[in-house]
């Protein structure tokens, strides 16, 4: 929830939120490939840019921090390709649990907006 142009919060909070959901994306595209050959598992780094971001009091307003998808370090295996699994699997748990955090903390955010406002 965005409150106006210029919710640098916001702003953030949804960045976070656009970078969680391409890493869930890259995640279940590393699994959904894990027997295919010569498949190169990705990673997805959004949490740098959007530091520097904050950091420089620069958030995008279109919650668009910089997604940078990138492929692995893992070792090919005899197939050539390098998922894997237990790895993806605890990054997809990271990464779900990172999601809620982030959604939790935009709908709080809303709910005290919405208190201060008198509309609750």
């Amino acid at each position: 929830m965005i409150l106006s142009g210029s919710d640098p919060v916001g702003f953030a909070l949804h960045a976070a939120m656009n970078g969680l959901s391409m890493r869930q994306q890259v995640i279940a595209d590393n699994i959904a490939n894990v027997d295919t050959p010569h498949f190169r598992a990705s990673s997805v780094d959004f949490e740098s840019s959007l530091r520097a971001a904050i950091a420089d009091g620069e958030v995008p307003a279109d919650s668009s921090a910089s997604v940078s998808v990138m492929p692995t370090e893992t070792p090919v295996g005899a197939n050539g390709n390098n998922v894997d699994l237990r790895k993806e699997s605890i990054a997809a748990i990271q990464s779900q649990y990172q999601y809620q955090v982030v959604a939790r903390s935009i709908s709080d955010r809303a709910s005290l907006v919405s208190t201060a406002a008198g509309t609750r």
